[in-house]
């Protein structure tokens, strides 16, 4: 197949100008506006959870959404930093600092980039759900746990990383609790829960935060020194927040004694390609989502080259990863934003909110973005999904529950890499256990047999002859285990062997190189292989893997009949 460039990269925004009115431009408007007064509260408390800041989110937030909305394959997508993230980012600067984290999202955002060029878009989406629910309940329990120091207003610093060590250290201090900052954050919370009950049009997480910034800039300016309400820290109190873009630049790299940018660039790109996956992972299913809604269909590829390219792009302006934010995205569908704009001006009034708001972010409570964070928690953590993963008591529930422990207490990347390893190994079992084996003796029954011609007696099998069916995928498990039944059978060596394929979707290499092993051991011991029923495809592997090389091409039948009839003549000159 010829590769064109344009089948993995056509950039939804340059189709959508081909028919673009007045009218869809007042909507985009107007869902752009929208999306980034939403996306304020949720860029910054990103930021600050991840470990680096306000700013930081907020520049991430500006420039991915512009690039993932101006590049990127969905019409309705919403780029941005997401909850996601967090935990990955947060060990990624415990462990290697700010420069190691922008190396590590160069290095995913080239990954995406190369799966985008390479047509991977479509397979990313075949990630089974169980490990999907299992790492995004996992990293909503990490978010809640890592918002109890803000909630609770205990100050304290060098918390450690480990969910078991975070909670052990949670309650050796928990007489730090500064209750006017618990108060706020449980007068936000309640805000966060019961806004939607009231209205939908105003999101929870915005109101929350203009209550409580309002309210505690009151009792900071008018109550009474002795009140205590200096405890309540807000965002102005922890970090300084630049009115204006930082221009690019290249984080300062301090290496160890010894060692390299490449030993570095080693050690950094299994995060990457956590990184990767979970971009792609999210970004995907949010278009995917989205395309539900609107009735279209995104470019998978161009949807993961867009991303990279906001990936390498953001780091050099301090940013941290992005992917496309599902609740961003059916903000923006549900006010009416049908093509990229609305993303690009979504990213606009965030540009503007960072130039001239910059004092306003600055008093905003860390206990209300505390909550604002354990409701986005609530809302990843798929309770209904896992509740009832549980009733069927499979597989998956198993597959799920080690995904979402291995995400809290060990990290994301074994998580994602043992889930999908899991999901993979109970695949190929059950598709080991829709494979069946039988071995046919006497005779043949037409009313089970499809490829038998209708309206004849049973088909009787002569003697001398045995015959093997298997029912399913020919694939490695599968092989060897046809291998030791050809093998060990028992009784009489019968001199003609027929195999049936007829219900033989594929073969893999191990099943071609056992299948020739059993024609070679065969011919030596003076028994006959004959095929019957091989479709097609499968037919063709076989050529090109040598088997039709190894038998005589009258042996290849298209049917039982055939094949039972070319035994009968082998069997008469062996007589």
């Amino acid at each position: 197949m010829q590769y064109n460039i344009k089948d993995v990269f056509a950039p939804k925004l340059f189709q959508t100008f081909r028919n673009y009115n007045k009218a869809q431009f007042g909507q985009d408007t107007l869902a752009g506006l929208i999306v980034g007064i939403v996306a304020i509260p949720l860029a910054i408390a990103f930021g600050i959870s991840s470990g680096v800041g306000p700013t930081e989110g907020l520049i991430t937030a500006i420039i991915a959404g512009f690039l993932i909305s101006f590049f990127g394959g969905s019409k309705v997508q919403i780029g941005g930093p997401t909850g996601a993230f967090i935990v990955i980012i947060y060990g990624i600067i415990q462990q290697y600092g700010l420069a190691g984290l922008t190396i590590a999202t160069v290095m995913a955002g080239i990954l995406l980039i190369i799966m985008g060029l390479t047509r991977l878009g479509s397979v990313i989406k075949f990630v089974p759900y169980p490990v999907i629910v299992g790492f995004t309940a996992g990293i909503a329990v990490t978010i809640f746990s890592t918002q109890m120091n803000d909630f609770f207003g205990l100050g304290l610093k060098d918390v450690p990383a480990n969910f078991v060590d975070k909670w052990v250290y949670y309650f050796q201090h928990f007489s730090n609790v500064n209750w006017w900052a618990f108060g706020v954050g449980m007068f936000s919370l309640l805000i966060c829960i019961f806004m939607p009950k009231l209205t939908k049009r105003i999101p929870g997480s915005l109101a929350a935060i203009i209550f409580a910034t309002f309210g505690v800039w009151l009792l900071k300016t008018y109550a009474p020194a002795e009140w205590g309400i200096a405890g309540i820290k807000t965002i102005g109190d922890i970090y300084d927040l630049p009115h204006g873009v930082p221009m690019p630049h290249l984080p300062s790299m301090e290496l160890a004694e010894g060692e390299s940018y490449l030993s570095m660039i080693r050690q950094l790109f299994p995060s990457a390609f956590t990184i990767a996956m979970l971009c792609a992972i999210e970004s995907l299913l949010s278009a995917m989502v989205a395309d539900g809604v609107i009735g279209d269909k995104h470019n998978s590829n161009t949807e993961l080259i867009a991303q990279g390219i906001a990936n390498v792009v953001v780091p050099f302006f301090g940013g941290i990863p992005a992917t496309g934010a599902i609740a961003r995205t059916m903000t923006n569908i549900n006010n009416g934003g049908r093509t990229p704009v609305a993303g690009i001006i979504h990213a606009i009034v965030l540009l503007l909110v960072l130039l001239f708001l910059g004092d306003l972010v600055g008093l905003i409570p860390m206990s209300c973005l505390a909550a604002v964070l354990i409701m986005v928690a609530y809302s990843m953590s798929g309770w209904k999904t896992i509740v009832g993963t549980f009733k069927h008591r499979n597989r998956d529930m198993w597959v799920l529950l080690i995904t979402f422990f291995l995400t809290v207490i060990f990290d994301l990347t074994v998580a994602i890499e043992v889930g999908i390893l899991l999901a993979l190994v109970l695949f190929l079992m059950r598709t080991n256990e829709q494979t069946h084996i039988r071995t046919l003796h006497k005779e043949i029954d037409p009313n089970e047999d499809t490829d038998i011609q209708l309206n004849l007696e049973h088909l009787t099998i002569p003697d001398g002859v045995e015959v093997y069916e298997i029912d399913g995928p020919y694939f490695f498990g599968i092989a060897n285990r046809f291998d030791d039944v050809m093998t060990h059978v028992s009784g009489e060596k019968y001199p003609i062997r027929i195999i049936r394929m007829r219900k033989v979707p594929f073969v893999d290499s191990t099943a071609m190189h056992n299948l020739s092993m059993l024609i070679q051991r065969s011919h030596n011991e003076g028994i006959t292989i004959i095929l019957s029923g091989v479709k097609t495809h499968v037919l063709h592997q076989l050529q090109t893997g040598g088997i039709e090389q190894q038998m005589d091409p009258d042996n290849i039948c298209p049917n039982i009949h055939v094949a039972l009839k070319r035994a009968e003549e082998l069997l008469a000159k062996i007589k």
